[in-house]
């Protein structure tokens, strides 16, 4: 038996309350990368599909909402519907979040068959808030999916549908190659005159091997129905999160963080006797209206419980309009562990770690009285100006987009930056500057970033600079094809007497120092 929830990652956002209050009756898709990853039944009316870039997808459905795609939304909230099956059938099996599979013989002795058992779990997700789930049910997974996927073609409306035992060759038979998820071997088969599951399970399984190797032979028995695999149920991972609920509702940051102690020391004792230590936790907020407030922390070795508390008052602090109380009285608050290492891979040195803690509980004590914001360290990013190239990110806290979407702008091929080794000093705001040639002239360039003439002075800080050597332009032009976002920047390296060296840049015909090579 397999369970899958259409469009789950849409399921998952709404259900999560992570989204505006805007996004509740509008069509709506979730973007990543600049792409829709997932839209819901009434943006696809509309002309909405996966793949098709925001702008496009929202010319199509004029009043779509848009919101950013989170993988870990997907998962944080398919565990409780795991939870949920689990209550009503042992054995789940979760694939990905929004499928998993269920061992269907006990079910169905137990509810009086195959299709009764199916009904119950329907029944048990329309209360848990997925009122779309569908259900196949077959002799191997594999069949199982593709009979949960065809329910959306069900003249009845029918959520369920059970292939008899023995019927999945038949039933795979028709659909096409495009059902295995290969695309290279879908691609392959179409040029040999092979369009179909049946068409491709009719071959020889021997002669598949040898032509496509093992993964076509895994293919091979998929297409053929002769899917052997069994459902492994999960173990269950130990519940290391926690949270309180107050009633009622408190409005006073003393109070809560006072009737949070004892949990956050639970918490911390939680990890201990699992061997484990955190290194990032998420704290989840919601007020008796309805808002949230979620926030991930980092820590520079792991948190004990007075970090907990610590962080537990600072976005207590930082979601307040005055210092001794809230905008709203916060009625439940969890914290999460985002990031386990084992708790022997953090041991301290022989020599302590001492200065490590200092540094960061001081800075952690000038972040609780500044603010959240008070206290920031720079993060390198991508870009093609050196201030585009860095983000600076509260202390304690993940970047935005998290470290692996910094990480892959940092890795971008980004061209017209400056090669060689970035300058030490980047100026917060740009120093003008003058450019001039020999007869005194200021030096341009052209739009095929040519020099109108060789650098020789320039002034920028109450001081004229005589060029002992220079390099570029550098040009870049950024979105030329818009007319509100296009961006032409020059850049020269430039040598003074003195021995410094200068990154200067030209945007429309007014020179500025960027940076210097201290």
């Amino acid at each position: 038996m397999v369970l899958w929830c259409p469009d789950w990652p849409i399921v998952a956002a709404r259900l999560s309350g992570t989204l505006s209050e805007d996004t509740t009756d509008a069509p709506l898709a979730l973007v990543e990368h600049g792409e829709v990853l997932a839209c819901d039944a009434s943006a696809r009316r509309a002309g909405v599909r996966r793949g098709l870039r925001v702008r496009e997808a929202e010319a199509r459905c004029p009043e779509l909402a848009t919101a950013d795609y989170d993988p870990v939304v997907d998962t944080r909230a398919f565990e409780p519907i795991l939870l949920g099956i689990e209550e009503l059938m042992p054995g789940v099996q979760p694939f990905r979040a929004g499928l998993c599979a269920i061992r269907s013989r006990g079910p169905s002795r137990y509810y009086g068959g195959e299709s009764a058992a199916a009904e119950v779990l329907l029944a048990r997700l329309d209360e848990l808030g997925v009122p779309d789930a569908r259900i196949g049910i077959a002799d191997g997974p594999f069949a199982a999916e593709q009979a949960a996927r065809s329910t959306a073609f069900q003249q009845d409306g029918s959520r369920i549908i059970v292939i008899p035992s023995g019927a999945s060759p038949a039933f795979l038979a028709p659909l096409p190659l495009s059902t295995l998820g290969r695309p290279e071997l879908s691609s392959l088969l179409h040029r040999l005159g092979i369009s179909t599951l049946g068409a491709f399970g009719a071959l020889p399984a021997t002669e598949v091997r040898d032509r496509f190797g093992p993964d076509g032979a895994r293919a091979h028995r998929l297409a053929a129905g002769a899917d052997a695999r069994s459902v492994v149920p999960r173990v269950p991972p130990t519940e290391l999160a926690v949270s309180i609920a107050f009633e009622p509702p408190l409005d006073r940051i003393d109070q809560l963080t006072f009737g949070f102690r004892q949990s956050a020391e639970r918490f911390i004792s939680g990890l201990a006797e699992a061997g484990l230590v955190t290194t990032a936790i998420t704290i989840s907020m919601r007020s008796e209206r309805g808002e949230r407030s979620t926030r991930t922390w980092l820590h520079p070795r792991w948190f004990t419980a007075g970090d907990v508390l610590d962080r537990v008052r600072w976005q207590l602090q930082g979601a307040s309009n005055i210092d001794h109380g809230l905008a709203s009285p916060v009625e439940l608050v969890e914290v999460v562990p985002e990031t386990l290492d084992d708790a022997a891979e953090h041991e301290e040195g022989l020599w302590g770690s001492g200065p490590d803690e200092r540094i960061h509980s001081g800075l952690a004590r000038v972040q609780s009285m500044l603010g959240h914001d008070g206290v920031v360290t720079a993060v390198p990013s991508g870009g093609r100006l050196l201030l585009d190239r860095r983000i600076l990110v509260p202390w304690g806290s993940v970047p935005p987009g998290g470290e692996a979407a910094v990480a892959e702008r940092r890795n971008r091929p980004w061209p017209g930056t400056i090669p060689g080794a970035a300058p030490s000093t980047v100026f917060d705001t740009a120093v003008p500057v003058e450019v001039v040639d020999a007869t005194g002239l200021a030096v341009t360039v052209d739009e095929r970033s040519t020099v109108s003439a060789a650098p020789t002075r320039f002034f920028a800080l109450s001081d004229w600079h005589v060029i002992d050597g220079w390099a570029g332009p550098w040009s870049i032009d950024e979105r030329w094809w818009d007319d509100d976002g296009h961006h032409r920047v020059h850049r020269l390296q430039v040598l003074d007497d003195s021995g410094e060296a200068w990154l200067l840049l030209l945007e429309e015909q007014h020179w500025r120092a960027e940076a210097r090579y201290d």
